[in-house]
Parts: C-alpha cells; structure tokens; sequence
C-alpha cells in the first residue's frame, strides 16, 4: 500500500474515506496522557486538515492503542459511524492482531498458546501473569511461534485472543523471554531509543463500511536487528 510521509513524518498505511491506518513510531502516544506531549492522534488530524483542506475540526475516533515503546499498527475512525462499527469488531474479537517480538533466551517450545490470568497494578502501571485465576484477575490468552533465530536473540509471531493491558510483555516474561530493551518486564537494558522490540505487524479486519476484507502490514522501524526479521 502507498505510504504517505507529510512534514509530521506520518506513515500511512492505508486510508479511504471512513478510516485510516497508521504505522506508529516508537515514543508516540496514540491519545493525550499527562505527559503533555503531542498524541498521534492529534498528527494524524492535522495531516487529514492538511490534505483535504477542511475547515473547522477534524472528526477523529481512536479505536485502539498501542503502548509508548511498542511500533506499528494504529487504526483511527474518521467518521462516527465507523467508529461505532469498528469498537464492535474490536470488542467482539471480530479482528485478527499479530506482533513480531524480539525476545532474549529461547521459548520453552517453539510454538504454544499461552494462558495466565493477569493483576494490573496501577501505582506502577504493570501487570503481574498469574498461572492459576485470583482476585481481581483477568484471563489472557495468546500464541506465539518463534519465527527466527537471531545472533543473540529469538523473533517470535504472536497472535492476541484477549487484549489485556501490556498482556504480550507480561506474559513473554512469564515463561523467562523479556522483550529487548523492555526494562518494566525483565529485560536487562533498555534500546537507545528508549522502545522496546515489540511490533504490532499485522491487522485483519473486515471493513466496517464497504464490507470487503483488509489486510495491512507495517513494515518494521529503521533497526538492523528488526530488518533481519523482515527479511525472512
């Protein structure tokens, strides 16, 4: 698909008249926190104002999120009716997610499913993976495949059943894989650019106005590590 670089550097990946899909960077925040820095989301409105030369205020709905140090994948509604639409295929599990991760040490196996029931705690903003169900916690559930064996490192794909919050960091931790440069979750030094090698690579989805199926791919930051992925 034909990506579109404007002077926010913005890659878009795909964009018709009811929605747009972006390749996030690592450091962006998709919606406005209490950081104070610019959202995506608030880039992505002024590439649509710029392009299309619209007065007044630019309808934009976020329909996911991707955490800070994570790249890839970011969809945004740009009417109200797609955005209702596209909450009900991402609530009803009615879209197919896959991430690539970089992960230190070699999985237990080379493909399986993983299932632990996850605590959030908010002081700290984490997640703890609990094999067993508690208090207060939520099941989650994803596969995972190693995908490639890196000098140092394993690639794996992951494909999300649930979408608890920083569900594939605390889970690939769990089973002793931290993501590079993911301090939070195990890793034991963090990337120059502050991220960590986690990509959301692949949406499937349904479109929520024409019907047809999409299918978008967000090639993998600038990353020599993240490049030998790719090429396979």
């Amino acid at each position: 698909m034909k990506i579109y670089s404007n002077k926010n550097n913005l890659q878009v990946l795909y964009e018709d008249n009811h929605l747009i899909v972006v390749n996030k960077r690592v450091g962006d925040i998709v919606q406005g926190d209490e950081t104070g820095d610019k959202p995506l989301s608030d880039v992505v409105k002024e590439y649509i104002k710029d392009k299309y030369n619209k007065p007044g205020a630019v309808f934009l709905g976020v329909v996911h999120r991707l955490d800070r140090p994570t790249s890839g994948i970011v969809l945004f509604a740009k009417t109200s009716k797609a955005l209702t639409r596209l909450n009900d295929l991402f609530k009803n599990r009615e879209t197919q997610k896959t991430y690539w991760a970089v992960v230190k040490n070699q999985p237990p196996k080379e493909s399986d499913t993983l299932i632990h029931y996850l605590t959030r705690n908010p002081k700290n903003n984490t997640s703890k993976a609990h094999l067993k169900e508690i208090k207060d916690s939520k099941k989650a559930i994803l596969d995972y495949k190693i995908i490639q064996k890196l000098n140092s490192y394993f690639a794996l794909e992951i494909n999300l059943h649930t979408g608890r919050h920083h569900q594939i960091r605390c889970q690939l931790n769990a089973i002793g894989c931290p993501i590079k440069g993911d301090l939070k979750y195990g890793f034991d030094r963090s990337n120059p650019n502050g991220g960590i090698h986690l990509h959301a690579r692949k949406l499937v989805l349904t479109h929520p106005v024409t019907k047809e199926e999409l299918k978008i791919i967000a090639p993998v930051p600038d990353d020599i590590i993240w490049k030998n992925v790719e090429k396979e």
